[in-house]
């Protein structure tokens, strides 16, 4: 038996979950896609404080401990929501894939380079 694409499987798998919340990405207008990345954005913001909450993060503070598990879990968290919102800009797990290693040569190139300038121009070819 074939292992599903594990990508693939993780999209299928949040858009069941956002489905089941009444959140259907396949049918929205541009307005509703517009409000649910902002929605999936302060979602991300959350899970971060949420994250960061996980580590001892107050340098100052000897109390302390660093929660691996739960970090896991709002790593897992976050991407939930990142799936969400790929899919709001009607993104295919191969959409995600293909941007991910596009935008990966392109940071590759910044550090070569020293990354000493901007160029606005260098993703957008993604």
């Amino acid at each position: 038996m074939t292992k599903p694409d594990k990508l693939e499987e993780i999209f299928r798998l949040q858009q069941a979950l956002n489905q089941r919340i009444g959140v259907d990405t396949t049918n929205m207008t541009d307005e509703q896609r517009i409000q649910w990345v902002l929605n999936y954005c302060r979602a991300i913001t959350q899970e971060t404080a949420e994250l960061t909450d996980s580590v001892p993060w107050k340098w100052w503070a000897k109390y302390q401990k660093f929660d691996k598990q739960n970090a896991r879990v709002e790593v897992i968290d976050l991407l939930h929501f990142l799936i969400s919102i790929a899919q709001v800009l009607e993104m295919t797990p191969d959409d995600f894939y293909e941007a991910y290693a596009k935008k990966h040569q392109v940071n590759l190139a910044r550090q070569e380079s020293g990354y000493k300038t901007k160029d606005e121009h260098d993703s957008k070819h993604i």
